[in-house]
């Protein structure tokens, strides 16, 4: 039991860990020149400048804790944008066949469009800085959790919503007793979705002058050729994003026992 229980935990370890020793080979081998491809110490040493040296004393010291509040700022603002346009008429297109005509186009029809293409316009619109990250974030987190609530809907069973209006439930509390929580697995991959979509256009957004953020120190370290700091600026966008998408997950399953059927 104790060995099935260690190797469980230890799976998910193995690409990780395998891609950082791969990494190292690669270094050590000098099969990549150094100024491409750092050497895993030299990242992490930058990597505890960026994140526990005085502000100040070097370049990009000090900045993480600035640049990551200010990211989750915008990530949950734009996200949550996103979530409150999304869900609600994502369950309407499902339900509805009339608001599902009146919005499958149009939707079809914008979630084609490439999210670079959308940055210009929303520059013009709100100009360089936080609104035009916002947007962006909201923008492409939209989708994934409009199409996924959707479908959700559409897969209600009707006899449902009919055996709750028979026992006098009014359409409020359907909506939130029955339709909410019978959706809610599409839901929260929609929501996980959309997370991550999120995350990658925020740094589209950052990466067009903002003064701070995850985004920005790539785009300023890129400037002055500090690779290291690239990837220390990935990486920690790589576990913040999974941070969020933990707390998004076990807390939609905590909120709804509907959602625990997600595996």
């Amino acid at each position: 039991m104790a060995k099935h229980r260690f190797w469980k935990r230890g799976l998910p370890w193995i690409i990780p860990l395998g891609c950082l020793a791969l990494w190292q080979l690669v270094s050590m081998g000098r099969i990549v020149p150094a100024y491409l491809l750092p050497h895993p110490f030299d990242v992490c040493r930058a990597a505890y400048g960026y994140v526990f040296e005085q502000v100040g004393s070097q370049p990009f010291a000090g900045r993480f804790i600035n640049d990551l509040l200010n990211s989750l700022l915008r990530v949950l603002f734009g996200f949550s944008l996103a979530v409150l346009a999304g869900i609600p008429l994502g369950l309407l297109s499902g339900r509805l066949p009339l608001i599902n005509r009146l919005l499958s186009n149009m939707v079809s029809a914008m979630r084609a469009v490439p999210g670079i293409s959308w940055l210009p316009l929303a520059m013009v619109w709100f100009g360089i800085g936080v609104k035009t990250t916002v947007f962006l974030v909201a923008m492409a987190a939209f989708f994934p959790i409009y199409l996924n609530s959707a479908t959700g809907a559409r897969q209600i069973n009707p006899r449902y919503c009919q055996a709750g209006a028979m026992m006098g439930v009014g359409r409020w509390r359907t909506i939130v007793g029955i339709l909410l929580p019978s959706a809610m697995p599409q839901i929260l991959a929609g929501l996980r979705l959309g997370m991550g979509i999120s995350w990658a256009y925020l740094v589209l957004g950052e990466l067009t002058g903002v003064s701070d953020g995850m985004g920005a120190v790539i785009m300023d370290a890129r400037m002055v050729g500090r690779i290291d700091i690239i990837i220390v600026g990935m990486l920690m966008i790589a576990v913040a994003g999974r941070l969020c998408d933990l707390l998004l997950y076990y807390g939609i399953r905590f909120c709804f026992r509907s959602a625990r059927r997600m595996t």
